[in-house]
Formats: C-alpha cells, sequence, structure tokens
C-alpha cells in the first residue's frame, strides 16, 4: 500500500485506537517540519528567544539580589547598635551610655555573641610634605572586628592581653595607611602618635563593604583599644554600643529587650536610639523580588510575541495544505484528528523552541561558572516554568488555527487545490 494511503488512512481508525493516530499525527507533525525547515526554524526562534530570555532576566535578578543581600550581610545582617539621641528636657543633663550598661544587657539579653563599645576621639596628625589634618580616633574592645565584620588587610587585630594591658597598639585603615605611608605592608610597625603618646601600628584594616563613609569608620579612623581609649579621654561614657547577634531572626526581638534593659538603667526621660539592619534586608528582598517578577512579565511577553508568530504560520500553514486536508476528511478524518494534527504541531514547534532556548539560557550561567570563579545562581525552577509557558503559548495561539483548519467543508479544500 502506497505511503500516502496508510497516512489517510490512519484518521479513520475507531476511537479505541487513539494512541496510534495521536503517534501517527506527532509523525506527520514531523514529516511537515522536515519538508519545510525554514518555515518551522523561523517559527521556532521567537521561542528560543523568549525562553532564554526568560531564564537569563530569572538569572540576572537573582545575581542582583545575591550580591544585594551579600552585601548587607558583609555589614552584619545580625547587628544591632545603640547610641543616646538626646532627652525630652533640652535643660537636663547629659545621660550618655556607658560600657556598664554594655555588660547589663549582655548579662539580660540572651543570644548576645559579641559585643564593643566604641569611644570617639579626634587628634591632629602631620601627614606628607607637613601638613595637618584632623584623625578619628576609636577606642574598641577586640570584639569589634568580628561585630562589625572588618577584614585585616596586613597584621594582626589587637586581642585581650593588649586591652587588660593598656597596650598602646593601633589598627588604621587602608587608605590612611596608603596616604600616610603609601601602603598596608609599609605602615606595620610604624609609631603614631595619639595625644602625645606612641602607638605602634599592628595591622591594617577596611570594612567588609564600603559604607563611603556613612558609619563611624571613616578614611582617616584609627582604631585603639577601648580600655587605652578610656584612660586618655578620662570619661567613662561611649558613643555607641554594638552587639552581634547569633542569630540575625532574633534580631528585631533582642532590638527591643536591650533598649528596655538601657532604658532602666537612666533616666526616663532620657532617649537612646536603637538600630539594626532587618528593615533594610527586608526592603531588599522585596525590592529584588519586585524586581524578578517585572523583568520576568517582560520576558514573558517575548513568549507571547512567539506565540503570535506561531498562530500567523499555522494560519499560513493551514491554507497552504487545504487539498491535504479536504483528503484526510474525505477517508474518515473527524474534526477532532484534524484539531489534534495542526494542534500537535504547533505544541512541537513551541516546546521545541522552548527546549533550544533552555539550553541556552541555562548554559550561560554555566559557562560563567565554569570560566570564572564567580558562580553565577542556576534558575532550574524558572527552566521548568519557561517549558510550561512554552506547551501553554502552544496550544493557546495554535487552538485558533487548529479550529480553522477543523472546520473547512472537504469538498471546497478539493475544489480550491483544483483551481
Amino acid at each position: 500500500m502506497p505511503q500516502g494511503t496508510v497516512r489517510r488512512a490512519a484518521f479513520a481508525i475507531p476511537s479505541k485506537q487513539r494512541r496510534i493516530v495521536f503517534r501517527d499525527i506527532c509523525g506527520f507533525a514531523a514529516q511537515s517540519f522536515r519538508a519545510d525547515r525554514v518555515r518551522a526554524t523561523m517559527t521556532a526562534l521567537g521561542m528560543v528567544i523568549g525562553t532564554a530570555s526568560l531564564i537569563l532576566v530569572v538569572t540576572i535578578s537573582l545575581t542582583g539580589k545575591q550580591f544585594l543581600l551579600t552585601q548587607i550581610n558583609n555589614v552584619g545582617s545580625n547587628l544591632i547598635w545603640a547610641e543616646y539621641s538626646g532627652q525630652s528636657n533640652t535643660a537636663a543633663i547629659q545621660d550618655y551610655l556607658t560600657d556598664e550598661d554594655m555588660d547589663a544587657v549582655q548579662r539580660q539579653v540572651p543570644g548576645i555573641q559579641a559585643a564593643s563599645p566604641v569611644l570617639n576621639l579626634q587628634d591632629r596628625i602631620t601627614g606628607p610634605g607637613g601638613k595637618e589634618r584632623y584623625i578619628l580616633v576609636l577606642g574598641v574592645s577586640p570584639e569589634y572586628v568580628d561585630v562589625r565584620r572588618l577584614r585585616v588587610l596586613c597584621g594582626i587585630f589587637f586581642n585581650q592581653r593588649d586591652s587588660q594591658s593598656f597596650n598602646k597598639v593601633a589598627l588604621v585603615t587602608e587608605a590612611f595607611a596608603q596616604r600616610q605611608y603609601g601602603g598596608n605592608e609599609l605602615a606595620l610597625g610604624r609609631e603614631i602618635k595619639i595625644e602625645a603618646l606612641p602607638f605602634t601600628i599592628i595591622g591594617t584594616f577596611r570594612e567588609g563593604v564600603d559604607t563611603f563613609g556613612r558609619s563611624e569608620i571613616q578614611d582617616d579612623t584609627i582604631l585603639i583599644p577601648y580600655s587605652v581609649a578610656r584612660r586618655l579621654s578620662g570619661k567613662r561614657e561611649v558613643n555607641q554600643i554594638y552587639f552581634s547577634m547569633a542569630d540575625s531572626d532574633s534580631v528585631p526581638l533582642a532590638t527591643q529587650e536591650i533598649l528596655k534593659v538601657i532604658q532602666s538603667r537612666h533616666r526616663p526621660k532620657s532617649k537612646y536610639e536603637m538600630g539594626n539592619l532587618t528593615d533594610v534586608l527586608t526592603v531588599a528582598q522585596k525590592t529584588a523580588n519586585t524586581l524578578t517578577l517585572v523583568l520576568g512579565l517582560f520576558a514573558t511577553i517575548t513568549l507571547m510575541v512567539g506565540g503570535v508568530g506561531i498562530m500567523n504560520i499555522m494560519f499560513a500553514t493551514v491554507s497552504s495544505r487545504l487539498h491535504e486536508i479536504g483528503i484526510r476528511k474525505a477517508v474518515g478524518a473527524t474534526r477532532q484528528d484534524i484539531t489534534l494534527q495542526f494542534l500537535t504541531e504547533a505544541v512541537l514547534i513551541s516546546v521545541a523552541g522552548g527546549a533550544v532556548g533552555t539550553l541556552i539560557g541555562l548554559g550561560l550561567p554555566f559557562s560563567v561558572r565554569f570560566f570564572t570563579d564567580y558562580q553565577l545562581p542556576i534558575p532550574i525552577l524558572s527552566a521548568f516554568i519557561a517549558i510550561l509557558v512554552c506547551c501553554s503559548v502552544g496550544i493557546g495561539f495554535g487552538t485558533l488555527p487548529a479550529k480553522r483548519a477543523a472546520a473547512l467543508d472537504p469538498v471546497e479544500c478539493l475544489r480550491h487545490e483544483g483551481t
């Protein structure tokens, strides 16, 4: 029996054998693609671009979110700080925080991993060229390096022994070392006078994330042990107290508890400002998620445009295959058979384009991981979503041409071929 007769007879098989019919329909669709490879390729190209765009947009959004959250975590997502902000009665005596407040908080509030007071001092030094400039000297505890997540670039941070022995040691910022001595290593071992006393530089540091001068650490900042700074100043007050929690989830509640402990130790009208990065972290997560959603919608629109292209091509395909449709209906093919035939072609084009686009969309982040040390997030879930959207697009935009083909009169179809 000729091959064309076999194809036509397949549509006359009873409904009990629809599995065989569907398998044949997939075969016919593949044959139609091979017969016009250029049209099929150009039709699928829109889905390739749309799917790859969707995955890459999600990858870019996740990368931005990961970077933003990493920056916040480097500052300290489990960080809490407290400082005196004034009094409701301006004529009242100033009621600053003290290191005893820090000790009381550590005893009464559970979950505190480390804490450090910060005592601000100012002095002037002579820089290169004999020019004097002001420097900021911070008296801090050894835990300050962990609480503020500082990066020691060269040398070491002072320890408890230095603090208890009142050793005159200091760490300077990277910018200060470069400006004053020409580099980090060149600053080690140098002596710098603070309040006319010689301090030995034992290390250089910088913040984990550049805060552009919006923290207590400036470019010209020197860290010394708090015990030494307290002797130099002759004061028991501190400017800030930093706390580091073991669990970032406990930060909001711990912030309230710390404020209660501090207020209980001071005058009722004294005001203290508490701060943490929980709100910033929440806003950053919401912003990143919103950005991902918006960009994902734009990529989905690209898929919709590809779906319109599929619909237009399928309409053209129906018009060019009128004689074939008439023959198939003449040998017993039902409307459902014709609908399924063209709908299958639309879905196969859409899914094929989506599969290629998924490989491209996932391949680029993988290649970045392979050739560089940067670990881009791989949005596997978005790949599944993209394939699902491609199937939906194929069904949605292929249904109308398929129904139009099924509704055609076989006699008119055969007559059209003859004309």
